[in-house]
């Protein structure tokens, strides 16, 4: 069977969105590309984001694989699952954009994972993959659709019913081998994410050494994707970093929910002329292992604080042994030995403004950024959405997205204006075949 794994041309114009807005690697679709052709089927991935295609180039590159199966994502890079655009616009446009093409229309992403039913109504797709899609796709390959109800991780239309067969899905993580990328889709990763310590030499690259978290806080949407702490075995992570440094890339960013401390890795990274950037919680890191991950070659942490007090860390579940006092000593030691730290912080009730500007300009004071807090979006398959609304339904990214406008009038530095309704973003299903 032959596949076309096609992710959008991304825009976020009028998007609640707090990610990164430059193309980055599409990691679930290079697992599942290596492990579809493992399986002995054909799988082409079509990036019209990092390629800049537009309609009619994406269309006519993907009639040209004559694929039996188009896949599109709903958000753009497993980097971004957890804070995906609310509005299925861009995908919608992508499979329209490929109306008419022969083929079975399949999606993957975080909307698939929490809200099925819509996700399928909205994209007029054959079927939705619920979790981490990798062994899914294989599955889907291996069977007709006649035999879909043995695969406990899909939706998909019987009639004008939806079908949702399983829970969502988690990969194991001993199966993904070490990803192998194109010199050309290489050669054009200029972005090196979240560094800000120098300009950008050479292409950089994402990866991830862990998978989940084992944390619960109420603001992170993963109860229904990349949930479970999960590692990469260190020998297929080491021999995907030597693959990427071979072809030129010098900074990395591990996309890991949390980057733990792990000092096997980071010695093992030590011995690599690469640099690269995390994600973390300091309060799980002593000084002696920050001193280890800025000699690996650590040039960038981000690192979640979120709120300047404990009751507003405890009501956002963080359990966090830590004061804010001990917070802020770790990110400044983290600072003699990394260039760039930053600490994230979120509106919380329980911060006076004038404690936040205290802490904010402490850390400032010693070459560490933290953010203007920014408000909490409710994201479906939080604990946040659960606990003001329950189970997520199918009106429950218009149910957030309305929320979120309501509730504030100052939003995140990242949004260009005000963001829009999920009505004003999203057009009419694109319809099938």
């Amino acid at each position: 069977m032959r596949f076309a794994l096609v992710n959008p041309a991304w825009s976020f114009e009028g998007s609640i969105y707090f990610g990164c807005r430059e193309p980055h690697l599409p990691l679930e679709y290079g697992y599942a590309r290596a492990l579809l052709e493992a399986a002995g089927h054909e799988a082409t991935l079509v990036d019209a984001q990092a390629r800049g295609l537009t309609d009619g180039a994406l269309r006519d590159e993907v009639a040209a694989l004559r694929a039996d199966t188009i896949v599109v994502t709903t958000a753009p890079s497993y980097l971004f699952w957890r804070c995906a655009p609310p509005e299925l616009r861009v995908p919608q446009q992508a499979l329209r954009a490929l109306h008419g093409l022969p083929g079975l229309r399949l999606a993957v992403g975080p909307h698939a994972s929490t809200t099925p039913r819509a996700t399928l109504r909205k994209l007029g797709v054959d079927a939705v993959v619920m979790g981490e899609c990798e062994d899914v796709l294989v599955e889907l390959a291996d069977r007709p659709r006649s035999r879909w109800g043995e695969i406990d991780a899909i939706a998909w239309l019987e009639g004008d019913e939806a079908r949702v067969q399983g829970g969502p899905r988690a990969s194991d993580m001993a199966r993904l081998p070490a990803l192998r990328w194109d010199e050309a889709t290489v050669a054009r990763h200029a972005h090196h994410h979240h560094r800000f310590d120098t300009a950008p030499i050479g292409p950089g690259a994402e990866v991830e050494a862990s998978r989940g978290c084992p944390y619960h806080c109420t603001f992170c949407a993963k109860d229904n994707f990349r949930d479970g702490y999960r590692k990469r075995p260190l020998d297929v992570l080491l021999d995907e970093i030597d693959g990427l440094v071979a072809q030129g890339v010098r900074y990395v960013y591990f996309i890991d929910e949390i980057f733990l401390p792990d000092r096997p890795l980071l010695e093992a990274l030590a011995d690599r002329p690469v640099s690269f950037g995390v994600q973390m919680r300091v309060d799980n890191w002593s000084r002696e292992m920050l001193d280890l991950l800025g000699r690996a070659g650590c040039v960038s942490i981000e690192a979640g604080v979120e709120s300047v007090t404990r009751e507003g860390r405890s009501l956002l579940a963080k359990r966090c042994r830590l004061s804010t006092e001990q917070l802020g000593d770790l990110l400044i030691h983290a600072k003699k030995s990394v260039p760039f730290v930053q600490a994230n912080l979120i509106q919380s009730p329980t911060d006076d403004p004038a404690d936040v500007a205290a802490f904010r300009e402490r850390l400032r004071q010693h070459g560490v950024w933290a953010n203007e807090p920014v408000p909490m979006f409710p994201y479906p398959g939080s604990p946040e959405y659960t606990m003001r609304w329950g189970t997520p339904d199918d009106e429950a990214w218009e149910r957030s997205v309305a929320h979120y406008l309501d509730h504030f009038e100052r939003f995140s530095d990242l949004q260009d204006s005000r963001p829009l309704p999920l009505s004003a973003l999203e057009i009419a299903p694109p319809g099938h075949g």
